[in-house]
């Protein structure tokens, strides 16, 4: 008798690779959910830089002044970071499809 190889699953070309029916461990799970929340909460606490800070606040303001932000597009970008947690959340949870 033969050992039998287990069958690799392939993801982004071979540059991520499973044996199949394998799950999505429960801490990383957490994670995927922990960094995509922290991104998005550090995102829209210093969308428009540090402006409270006592040293450079002052510049940053003055910065944000001058140049004048697109509030809207900040929110589109924090839009687009909710969106790719969600997919990213719904895939480590979602049923395995070999």
């Amino acid at each position: 008798m033969e050992p039998t190889k287990p069958k690799i699953k392939e993801y982004a070309d071979g540059w991520i690779t499973e044996q199949s029916g394998t799950t999505v461990p429960g801490f990383l799970k957490l994670a995927y959910i922990v960094i995509a929340g922290g991104a998005l909460g550090y995102f829209l606490i210093y969308m428009n830089g540090e402006v409270g800070h006592e040293g450079r606040g002052h510049l940053v303001r003055a910065m944000n002044a001058a140049t004048e932000a697109s509030a809207g597009l900040m929110y589109a970008i924090a839009a687009m970071i909710v969106v790719f947690g969600v997919i990213v959340v719904a895939f480590s949870f979602g049923k395995s499809h070999d």
